[in-house]
């Protein structure tokens, strides 16, 4: 991805069940932001971050959805034992994560495997890449996406 790309064409599960194509979604500021798995330490924090910004969001108009591969269930249960006020979704096939080249080799304790890599996407009214943060670090990456947005 590029500054100044489309969003990519690809279709999102919402926790409550509900499918949606993101182009659905233009028309708005849209935040994207792809975590690893849901309910681990980095993944709880971050959505926490996003979810205690959740209303200057709403002031500007942005919408924030946070994007795993994990089972609808999974999402469901982390919104509600975290209280989590953004809006999650799964991308349980993994198109979206390919389309915005997320889902990537990564290395742990000496073994390789496939996984998401924390990354955020911004994209403005009309559906045109902002900005992106690739290899995220949670601690203040909620309060710097915020500040991005326009106002």
């Amino acid at each position: 991805m590029e500054i100044g790309d489309s969003l990519p064409t690809g279709h999102l599960t919402s926790a409550d069940g509900m499918r949606f194509a993101l182009s659905d979604r233009i028309g708005r500021p849209i935040v994207l932001y792809f975590y690893p798995k849901a309910d681990t330490t980095g993944c709880t924090r971050e959505a926490q971050d996003f979810s205690a910004l959740a209303d200057e969001f709403r002031a500007r108009n942005a919408l924030v959805i946070g994007v795993s591969r994990d089972t609808l269930a999974k999402l469901k249960r982390f919104a509600e034992k975290h209280a989590l006020t953004v809006e999650l979704a799964s991308d349980e096939d993994g198109s979206v994560c390919e389309a915005f080249g997320v889902w990537v080799e990564k290395q742990m304790y000496g073994r390789s495997y496939m996984g998401i890599e924390r990354a955020t996407f911004l994209f403005d009214a009309q559906g045109k890449l902002l900005r992106q943060w690739r290899k995220v670090k949670v601690a203040g990456h909620a309060a710097e996406v915020l500040a991005a947005v326009p106002a």
